[in-house]
């Protein structure tokens, strides 16, 4: 029995805690060998976000091994199942530099840095620079959103700009064991429509919404990168237990970024990009009703019949949904040609 969306009911919270327990008494053996065994301190950033007045920054403090770091210090790239055979770093001090002003902040459970802070950035990339005691400094992109932005884009990962074509239920065991940026192919025609959106909308800023866990991150940047898709935040999620739940929500995790996003920049109106596989429709859709000030368009990457048994066991409806009701521009295709002609009939592009 899972247990994904809530807190554990009464019956199971003895061996919940019993879990959560016996995960931090691995931990702390784990620190124990490392540290015997020469391992180091080391810093992973991931790109961020934020206003010309605040920033979200992103990171991670691990322990490496000195075998896993290239000539200047700094942890080489490390693929597949071993990128979560990691030992984090809990509750250590992190000095982050926004702007030339220092905050320190402390890492959590799984040694991720997620903080905002205030700042006073000029739109458009910066860096951040992160520091703690025993590792290289490491410096983190981050995208700044200016008040006069009116369009963004939002996007789901799998099934919408890289073809997964594999059961849901074995996604995360193939992120986790197998995946390599080689080994996948992009979605035809997304980066060519996410270029022509970032065109059409002057300055209108790119986040990749998936429920991925932070470990590959770098190897879903280099994927994007290669295959032309604009340069843009990944908002990601960790695994594993919590000490109020057994494992996170990646529906969830989605939910809540969306209504971050509204709160952080309510200037904003989201293009919202997924696919029919499993819940981008319902979350979008429910978003939708929720903030529809915060959204300029819904499109839906429709997946083939045999994508979509994969995905969720049902054979994929025919044609576009329709939404009548709706007051933004809902739109389905099975490629990024597609979406873009419906986008441009409907005055998004």
């Amino acid at each position: 029995m899972a247990i994904t969306e809530d807190a554990a009911p009464p019956a199971l919270r003895p061996l919940h805690a019993r879990t959560v327990a016996l995960s931090d008494a691995l931990h702390r053996r784990a620190v124990r060998r490392a540290l015997d065994q020469g391992w180091q301190p080391s810093l992973s950033v991931y790109a961020g976000y934020g206003s010309p007045r605040r920033v979200r920054v992103l990171g991670r403090l691990l322990l490496t091994a000195p075998d896993h770091r290239d000539p200047t210090g700094r942890p080489e790239v490390v693929r597949g199942w071993r990128s979560f055979l990691t030992v984090p770093v809990r509750d250590a001090p992190v000095v982050v530099e926004v702007g030339g002003q220092e905050h320190e902040v402390l890492t959590d459970r799984g040694g991720y840095v997620d903080v905002t802070l205030t700042a006073d950035l000029e739109p458009g990339w910066q860096d951040v620079v992160l520091r703690a005691e025993g590792a290289e400094p490491a410096t983190a992109p981050v995208r700044i959103i200016g008040d006069d932005v009116e369009v963004g884009l939002l996007s789901d990962i799998d099934d919408t700009v890289m073809v997964t074509a594999l059961p849901r239920p074995f996604l995360a065991a193939w992120h986790t064991f197998v995946l390599d940026e080689h080994a996948r192919n992009p979605v035809p025609g997304m980066a060519v429509l996410y270029e022509r959106i970032t065109r059409a909308h002057r300055d209108a800023p790119v986040l990749y919404l998936s429920t991925g866990a932070w470990n590959v991150a770098p190897t879903l940047t280099r994927f994007l990168h290669r295959h032309l898709y604009p340069r843009g935040p990944l908002l990601l999620t960790d695994w594993g237990p919590t000490p109020d739940r057994w494992f996170r929500s990646g529906r969830l995790h989605k939910e809540r970024t969306l209504r971050q996003l509204a709160q952080e920049f309510p200037h904003v109106r989201w293009l919202l990009v997924g696919d029919d596989g499993q819940h981008d429709e319902a979350i979008y859709e429910a978003f939708a009703r929720e903030h529809p000030e915060n959204v300029a368009a819904v499109a839906i990457r429709h997946l083939s019949p045999t994508e979509s048994m994969l995905a969720q066991g049902l054979p994929a409806p025919q044609g576009a949904p329709v939404r009548e009701e709706s007051e933004h521009a809902w739109v389905s295709a099975p490629d990024g040609a597609g979406l873009a002609k419906l986008l441009r009939e409907a005055g998004q592009l």
